[in-house]
């Protein structure tokens, strides 16, 4: 990724906080929603694993745009972030083996809906967690402040256009749901203020927050 002559060096990494923030807490809960699910009993089973599958997606598809836009950018403008790069791109690889395995674990549980099926997928998310807050805490202390400081802000958006290309239509509200509840509710306002126009705002009081709390309400219980 190149810079053009004229776009200043530095950016606002914030942002990846907050979808840090989601993936710390959604691969926290799953393993135990997972093993809260009762032996045979398919109408609970299916949206977990729905969501399982989902948040297996979204996360595979978040290392993807890092993959394409970051690494290599920051290995050719911060030549002694290289070690920090390398360190990220293997755990990115050590996940993704993880997902992998998940997606023949989670095919074995909805088939059978017994309980071997169900822990061995529990367990598995457990290793994915286990992973992921490792990475997840490394990624922030060793490879956003270089970031910040080597990479446009039109450069870092990419990845934000990236994420934002993965996620169906019908699931945005669903999404925005999801990051609103690892934003601090006295900042809730404001975040929707910045990050979206007044008439998405409009939709997400009027049908939005419904929308989103009835599928919280399914998967959660």
């Amino acid at each position: 990724m190149t810079a053009t002559s004229t776009e200043k060096l530095g950016c606002d990494t914030s942002d990846m906080l907050t979808i840090h923030a989601l993936f710390r807490r959604a691969f926290t809960d799953v393993p135990e929603l997972v093993r809260g699910v009762e032996d045979g009993d398919t109408a609970r089973m299916l949206p977990v694993a729905d969501h399982v599958r989902e948040l297996a997606g979204a996360l595979h598809h978040h290392h993807a745009g890092e993959d394409l836009l970051l690494w290599d950018t920051l290995e050719q403008r911060a030549p002694a972030c290289a070690l920090h790069v390398g360190l990220m791109r293997s755990q990115h690889a050590a996940t993704a083996a993880q997902l992998e395995q998940l997606g023949g674990l989670m095919d074995a549980w909805e088939e059978a809906a017994g309980a071997g099926e169900r822990e061995a997928v529990a367990a598995l998310l457990d290793e994915v967690r286990d992973t992921l807050l490792v990475h997840l805490g490394q990624e922030e202390a060793q490879i956003l402040p270089t970031a910040s400081t080597v990479m446009s802000q039109r450069e870092w958006s990419l990845l934000h256009e990236h994420g934002m290309a993965s996620i169906p239509r019908d699931r945005m509200f669903l999404q925005l749901g999801w990051i609103l509840e690892v934003v601090p509710a006295d900042e809730r306002a404001g975040w929707l203020r910045t990050n979206l126009p007044a008439p998405a705002r409009v939709l997400w009081r009027l049908v939005g927050r419904r929308q989103f709390a009835a599928h919280r309400a399914r998967i959660y219980g």
